[in-house]
């Protein structure tokens, strides 16, 4: 499906910290550069026809104040759009709330930048996890994302969900679990307690199907 080492390296990955009304807050953030123009990476990011292609299904009114609901996943409000460099949105998710930025930017030298923000509050998953419980699954978006600008077709959904469970795809988690690690040390972490953390994540999203945690 894809070069699970040229991916990996394509993305930079950041971990921060912010202090909120409502406490200490996590910021993940991950980032890619495209061969493509501002407008068409902005279309596949924003349009509800085109979205399934590479992410989920997405239904709602996908305009400032309305609300969207992506299938089986998240949901929330669109707080901030101005196309074609930026939008955010609440990300509503088993309970819990926390934010998403998505900001595009044309490169000097040809191609755009993606990079998404997702800003959370520490709590148990994260004190778990740390950064990869919302990393992975980003990177996971942004392969996504990589082949259906790179096709110009639709990701389909058996497919993604075969390479995922493949020995390919399990590299690309081990892969990804390890950058997060190291963004997260990068970011002032205790190594030990960031090593111990990606080690539960990349159980998680390695692990069978049948015995796959439920909580990332």
């Amino acid at each position: 499906m894809i070069d699970v080492t040229g991916q990996i390296s394509a993305v930079r990955r950041r971990v921060g910290s912010r202090v909120l009304e409502a406490g200490e807050a996590r910021v993940v953030i991950v980032s890619q550069t495209y061969d493509t123009e501002i407008e068409d990476l902005w279309d596949a990011c924003t349009n509800p026809e085109r979205i399934p292609r590479w992410f989920l299904p997405i239904s709602g009114d996908l305009r400032l104040h309305g609300r969207y609901q992506l299938q089986g996943n998240a949901g929330g409000r669109i707080e901030r759009c101005d196309p074609p460099k930026s939008y955010a949105a609440t990300w509503e998710y088993g309970g819990n709330v926390s934010w998403i930025e998505v900001r595009l930017t044309a490169e000097p030298e040809g191609g755009t930048r993606f990079e998404l923000e997702h800003l959370a509050h520490v709590d148990d998953r994260w004190e778990e996890f740390g950064p990869g419980a919302l990393g992975v699954g980003w990177d996971l978006g942004l392969v996504g994302l990589a082949v259906h600008l790179s096709s110009g077709q639709a990701v389909d959904p058996q497919e993604a969900g075969a390479w995922t469970a493949s020995d390919q795809g399990r590299r690309f988690m081990v892969l990804s679990s390890l950058g997060w690690y190291e963004a997260d040390v990068a970011a002032g972490a205790d190594e030990a307690r960031a090593r111990a953390a990606a080690d539960r994540v990349t159980a998680a999203y390695t692990a069978p199907a049948a015995e796959a945690s439920s909580e990332l």
